[in-house]
């Protein structure tokens, strides 16, 4: 595992050994921020279930201003902090080891307003798909033109997302699916661009 492109181009990524926790692929990646190219510069980025950090860190090497992750597990929250030691991006980042919920109300009580999220829990777990949904409409943690990536698996259906938020694009490629979705017109109240 490594970065795909931007200042920390080709470094090697570590993660944790056994299947509890499952990188989201190289070639997924790679594929998944070309299609937000335009968006990731400068953006506030949170990386939900992040597992090693690779995509929020793919973000960092891609030119994002700020980079919020989300993990509970012992062995990811290591291979996460290794990551971000390594390569010397801690003080671009914040890391909140009690898991997706209490991120996003601390993002809410900050005021900051996200313009890319990535949700990647485990497959199986519908809950963290649908707690996650619902406080990222009824907390103010999206800028209006927000988007939001959601990885799920490919052999299940898509998660389904609150009406403020419209599926738009759907990307497979083996057993991993992302869907991205934008928030509905007026859904996100004075919330300004980032």
């Amino acid at each position: 595992m490594r970065v795909i492109a931007g200042e920390f181009r080709s470094r090697p990524l570590t993660a944790p050994r056994g299947l509890d926790t499952r990188p989201t692929s190289d070639r997924l990646r790679e594929t998944l921020f070309n299609i937000l190219a335009a968006q990731t510069p400068q953006s506030i980025f949170v990386d939900l279930f992040a597992g090693t950090g690779a995509v929020g860190i793919e973000a960092l090497s891609r030119g994002a201003a700020q980079v919020y992750f989300a993990e509970v597990a012992a062995p990811a929250l290591a291979a996460l902090r290794a990551n971000l030691s390594k390569l010397g991006i801690a003080e671009r980042c914040s890391v909140e080891t009690r898991g997706a919920l209490p991120l996003l109300r601390a993002l809410a009580q900050k005021n900051l307003r996200a313009k890319l999220v990535y949700v990647d829990p485990p497959y199986a777990d519908a809950t963290a798909y649908q707690e996650t949904f619902a406080l990222l409409v009824s907390l103010p943690v999206l800028a209006a033109d927000a988007v939001i990536v959601v990885e799920h698996s490919s052999h299940a259906p898509t998660p389904q997302a609150p009406a403020a938020l419209i599926a738009y694009r759907t990307l497979r490629q083996g057993d991993a699916q992302v869907t991205f979705y934008r928030v509905a017109s007026g859904a996100v109240e004075n919330a300004p661009p980032v």
